[in-house]
This record gives structure tokens, sequence and C-alpha cells, in this order.
């Protein structure tokens, strides 16, 4: 740690101080009566209006891995890593409808989490616990990976030692996290999300300036990644890597929605309008992000290094040779900041699923708001604990993978959270089934992909990527497919099959506890309930459906 550059450091910190006191500061912002309620701790209240969802999603959905972890793959694959950037385009459209609806219900219903969703229009405790472990699990790499981008930037700082003394400025950002985050709820990340993403706009716009200038122009960038690339096909996807590209871009972008931290930022929204203006205006983050992907590009062109063998070092590397000590800090602190505010986020997220779906659902039926409250701020900090524990005792490799199989297995709850939303149809029963199926095929075909070095030559056996090769089923073809994609069709084929024996045999399928006018309430209706608790009877306006329907 010798050769820490001290401008670089000071600047982070100074900037991690001021985002840590907007942190404990933000208890007393859109001030509640008590924040020792799931609704005002774990969604802010449900009032945030266009411009702080529009900060809180996108802090929220690009991450301070996104920035390292997608040029890192430009740097290193080429083309493949734009995936990023369509899927982030095509997203908006597909979910647009589905959140509306989701709020719909959730306001009237008082739901704080997907499962909570699910448990009520299927009947379906099993159904919801399933959803539950499902986000719990998938998002516990999540947190982990914000994790390796802090290391990123504190190894091009100079942090590049081992043992206790080189990890403790990760373990106090984490520490201190978890402290205001304890304190202040989704106010928190949602109050620094104003500074990160000022932050993180600031450095792509002075990077996409300075940097083409310094390496010789756009055009010396695309010949240098074009050189390199040159054996594979240049800068242009080869025609067999065209389904895998596009099968992974089409389920990143039907996951992104499902996982339990983007329903979060869906619910704290004050009213149906402010989403419909949010999917129109996110996509403002996608252009960010194809700048973004394209830093991976300039590190070719300007012959950066990674550190050692770490490939998420490329783009810190890249600014601390492209600008002066005190900028690289400014773009260090955005890196670092953009970590801590997804990573709240998510613990959050998983906390709630573990208090509503778990712990109240199995452990202590009673529970008031306060006892939610409490077990969700405890959840919370356990699960931050843990992904620090994940990263400074386990190859982060791991999170990584278990980061991929994340994508492929919140897949699994696409029928039951988002077509549920639409349709009751789906049997309860068949929905378990296609559940299982979809997870077993899933993570069949992830451990089937082995890990090649650019010779061919393979390194790793089991769980080398997300490009399934077909010729593993007997197909005579080089093209690879994305493992989310066949699992959630195997998946719906499962549900509808075993739907139509189940029906065919008359098997009770439980009692929807949901109404047709719940998906489509404003806030204005008579059905909505300022900050309600989950409701076993039917809303306001709504007495007799619901009635008809039990």
């Amino acid at each position: 740690m010798k050769d820490v550059n001290v401008v670089e450091l000071v600047i982070v910190v100074l900037l991690f101080l001021v985002v840590t006191v907007m942190g404990f500061a933000a208890a007393r912002w859109r001030r509640a009566e008590s924040l020792m309620h799931l609704d005002e701790w774990g969604l802010g209240g449900r009032s945030f209006g266009s411009w702080i969802t529009w900060f809180l999603l996108g802090g929220d959905l690009y991450t301070a891995y996104t920035f390292v972890a997608v040029p890192a793959l430009m740097f290193g694959a080429g083309a493949a890593g734009f995936f990023a950037v369509p899927y982030t385009v095509v997203i908006y459209p597909l979910v647009f409808l589905v959140v509306i609806r989701l709020w719909s219900v959730s306001h009237v219903r008082g739901f704080v989490t997907p499962a909570d969703f699910v448990r009520s229009r299927f009947g379906s405790p099993t159904m919801a616990l399933l959803v539950a472990i499902t986000g719990i699990v998938a998002t516990m790499p999540y947190i982990a990976l914000q994790l390796v981008g802090i290391e990123a930037v504190l190894k091009s700082m100079g942090f590049t030692g081992s043992g206790f003394a080189a990890e403790l400025p990760l373990i106090i950002a984490f520490l201190v996290l978890a402290l205001y985050t304890y304190n202040s709820g989704l106010r928190a990340p949602a109050m620094i999300a104003f500074v990160k993403d000022t932050l993180i706009y600031l450095t792509i716009i002075v990077a996409v300036i300075v940097i083409p200038g310094k390496v010789g122009g756009w055009g010396h960038i695309f010949d240098s990644a074009a050189d390199k690339f040159s054996a594979t096909g240049g800068v242009i996807l080869p025609a067999t890597g065209q389904l895998g590209y596009a099968t992974l871009a089409f389920g990143s972008a039907l996951a992104l929605f499902l996982y339990p931290h983007s329903v979060t930022g869906v619910l704290a929204a004050s009213n149906r309008d402010v989403l419909k203006r949010n999917m129109s205006a996110l996509p403002v983050y996608s252009l960010a992000l194809g700048f973004i992907a394209l830093l991976g590009f300039m590190a070719i062109a300007a012959g950066t290094k990674p550190i050692g063998t770490d490939g998420n070092t490329i783009v810190p590397e890249l600014f601390q040779s492209s600008f002066p000590s005190w900028f690289a800090g400014i773009a260090f602190a955005a890196i670092a900041i953009g970590a801590l505010v997804p990573a709240a986020i998510m613990s959050i997220a998983a906390a709630n699923l573990f208090t509503r779906n778990i712990w109240k659902e199995y452990v202590h039926k009673d529970a008031d708001s306060r006892e939610e409250a409490r077990v969700a701020k405890i959840a919370s900090l356990v699960v931050k604990v843990g992904a620090v524990a994940a990263i400074l005792f386990i190859d982060p490799q791991f999170s990584i993978d278990l980061q991929l199989i994340g994508g492929v297995i919140i897949l699994q709850t696409l029928p039951s959270v988002a077509l549920g939303l639409y349709t009751r149809w789906m049997h309860r029963g068949a929905l378990v089934a296609g559940w299982v199926a979809g997870m077993v095929v899933g993570l069949w075909m992830l451990y089937e992909i082995p890990k090649k070095d650019p010779t061919g030559a393979i390194i790793k056996e089991h769980f080398g990527g997300s490009s399934f090769p077909l010729s593993k089923l007997g197909l005579d073809t080089k093209l690879t497919i994305y493992p989310g994609i066949v699992s959630l069709a195997v998946n719906l084929l499962v549900v509808v099959i075993i739907t139509l024996i189940l029906r065919a045999m008359k098997v009770a399928d439980g009692v929807d506890g949901t109404a047709d006018t719940d998906y489509t309430a404003e806030r204005e209706d008579p059905s909505f309930r300022e900050l309600p608790e989950p409701l076993e009877s039917a809303p306001p306006g709504v007495a007799e459906e619901a009635v008809r329907r039990g």
C-alpha cells in the first residue's frame, strides 16, 4: 500500500463522507411519523415522485459492477460485451405494462414484495416461498459483485497488498453503508443516488471527450479493437455467436425487473404516472451505458493493461492513465458510490422478502408492523455482512458465477409474477412444477458450459459462461443459446401441461385474493389505502367482487 495515490484517496474519502452524512440525514428527509413500518423503512413511504424514482431506479439498475464489468467484457471479448446495451433498450417497453399493474395491486393490497403478490393471487404459500427464496439467492451474489467494483478502484489507487489492512477500506465502506441503511432505510440510497448519478454522468461526459482525443480519435479506437479481435472476425459478432447474443439480451431484459430490488424501486413510486414517465425516461441511462461499454475499446487503443489477471481493473487503470489525479479521484468515487446505492437497495429488498415471506409466514405469523421493520433491519445487516464475507473469504469468481446463475433462476419466477398480473389461468400446482422443471434445466445447462481461453483450450469444465453449445443437445451446429430462455420455455410448457391435467382432475387451485379492479387502481381511487397492512379481505370499493371470487 506504500504507493497509494494520496490525491485520489483524499477526494474519494471526502466524497464518501458527503454521502455518509446524506445517508444518515435521509432519515429526516420526507419525514414519516415512524420508520418502524416496512412501507416507510423498506419502501420510502411509497411516495417518491418522478425525479427521485428516476434516480433511484437508475442507481439501482445501472450498478458499479456494470461500470467496470461491461467495459472489461468489451476489452476481453469484443462485440459480445455490448449485449448489455440492447437489453436495457428493449426492456422498458416489455415491462411498461407489467410494473404499472404491479404497482396498483400492491398499493391496494399492501404488498411489499413480489412474493406477497404471488401468495395472494394464487393462494399458494409454497409458490410464494419459492419466489422469495429465488429472489434472495439471486440477489446475494449481486450485492457481493458491487464490492468487486470497489475492489477494482482500490487496486488502482494502490491498495494492492493482501491481508486485513488491504481489505480495511472495503470493510469500513460497507460497515458505514450498513449503519445508514439500518437507520434510514430506502430513503438513504434514494438521496445518495442523486450524487452517484451526477458523478457517473460527469465522468462519462469527460471520458468520451478527453480519452478519444488522447488516443488518436474514434477511428483509431475502433481500428485498434478490430486489430485485436481480427482472429475472431473483428468488432462484428460472428454468425455462430448471434443466437447466443440475442437470447442473452432478451433473457436479461426479461429478468431485470423480476429481481426484488427492481420491484422495490417500482413500489416506492407515488403513483402510476410516475412509473409511466420513468419507463420513458430511463433509456437515457442506456445511452450512457453505450458510452461506458466503449471504454473497453478505448482501453485497447490506449494500450491499457489490467492489474494482474483482474480484468475488472481495466476501467480504473484507463482513468488512472488518462486523467490527472484529482479527476481520477472523482471518477473512482463515482464507481465506489455507484456500488453503495444498489447494494443498499438490494439488501433492503432481500430483507423485505425474508421478513414478509419467511419470518412472518413461517416463524411468527402475528408479527406487527414494528416487528416486521425490526426484523428487516437486522436481516439487511446480515445480508451485507454475508456479502463482505463472500468477497473476503471466497474467490470473487464464485460470486460472478453465482450472479450468472442468478439471471437464469430469477427468470423462473416470470410465470407467477409477471404473467400472474394478467391471468390466473395457471394452476398453483402447475406453477410449482414449472419452477422446479425450469430450475433443473437451467442449472444443468449452466453446469455443462465450459470456459475457454482465447486459444480455445478449456480452462474450466463447468459454469464457464452463459452460452450453451447446442451441440450438447445432439445438434450439428456451432450455435449457442442462453440457458435462461430455454429453461423458461420448459417452465412455461410444464405449467401449461400440468394446468390442463389438474383442471381436468378438478384439483382445487386456491382462492384469488385480488380483484380485477386492483390492477388498474389509481392513487385517487377509493380502493387505494395509505400504508395498508396486507389484506385478507377485499379493500374498500371492491368488496362484492372479492366475495364473489371467494
